[in-house]
């Protein structure tokens, strides 16, 4: 066998191999080739646009429905929130799991790539009204069989400093789940004069996981709106508390 011959030898078998470990990832990613692909780019973009950072190892579940709760200060906050989360506590933890988020209807149905990215990552659509109580429902469904929701419950983007009120409804969610919940604060999301604005402006972005929070002592009571109000107001403390800002859930504490 000539020198050359050895060479390309050598070159189709790295090249098999590589092929293998792509098959095997793809394979491992129990949402699919469409999440493998999505979750492939998303740390290739993340990683060199934005430098992201985080202060230890992702505490998503590996196999258990979850809620992941951020601050939102940008359109780029459900990316940020996935990087890398199949580096995992829980050993094995190298499987790519999809966080399924809160979708504006007017995005998820858009035609093109927003639309199949909306679909593709199982997001759940919401009118803008907040009068549909589908999404709640589906999003509970989705709790229960195990899937991890993501939530940001300042509603739109915070141009503020700080947290500002929250809705209620994660309370609830949580609490008809039964599942935990997981703080994750995000520091140095870019932001812009526009949506678009964000997606190509450098910035550091370093993310703060939190302890998963048990709500196993709030279970059992009613569900009234003075205990969802400060079982909420107690997450989002707990979020800020995390970030190192401020929590204010009305406008008296803002002032």
């Amino acid at each position: 066998m000539t020198p050359d011959q050895l060479a390309q030898l050598v070159l189709l078998a790295y090249a098999v191999i590589a092929v293998g470990l792509v098959l095997l990832s793809v394979r491992r990613c129990r949402d699919g080739w469409r999440v493998w692909l999505l979750y492939f780019v998303n740390r290739l973009y993340v990683g060199f646009m934005f430098r992201w950072r985080a202060n230890g190892r992702c505490p998503y579940p590996e196999f258990s429905g979850a809620i992941i709760l951020s601050n939102h200060r940008s359109p780029l906050d459900p990316m940020l929130a996935w990087m890398n989360s199949h580096l995992r506590y829980e050993e094995p933890a190298r499987s790519t799991r999809v966080i399924g988020y809160l979708m504006a209807r007017e995005y998820y149905e858009q035609p093109g790539l927003v639309g199949w990215i909306g679909h593709a990552m199982q997001s759940i659509s919401v009118d803008r009204d907040g009068h549909d109580i589908g999404p709640t429902r589906e999003a509970i469904r989705r709790l229960e069989q195990g899937d991890l929701i993501g939530i940001f419950p300042e509603g739109g983007i915070n141009m503020g400093e700080g947290l500002r009120a929250a809705n209620p409804g994660i309370a609830f969610l949580a609490l008809k789940a039964g599942v935990t919940i997981i703080p994750v604060y995000i520091h140095g999301a870019p932001q812009g004069e526009s949506m678009i604005e964000p997606f190509y402006t450098p910035s550091r972005v370093r993310v703060i996981y939190g302890t998963p929070i048990d709500l196993s002592p709030w279970q059992g009571q009613r569900k009234s709106q003075e205990l969802l109000q400060a079982l909420t107001d107690a997450l989002m403390r707990k979020l800020a508390d995390l970030g190192g800002v401020r929590y204010m859930p009305s406008a008296d504490e803002a002032k």
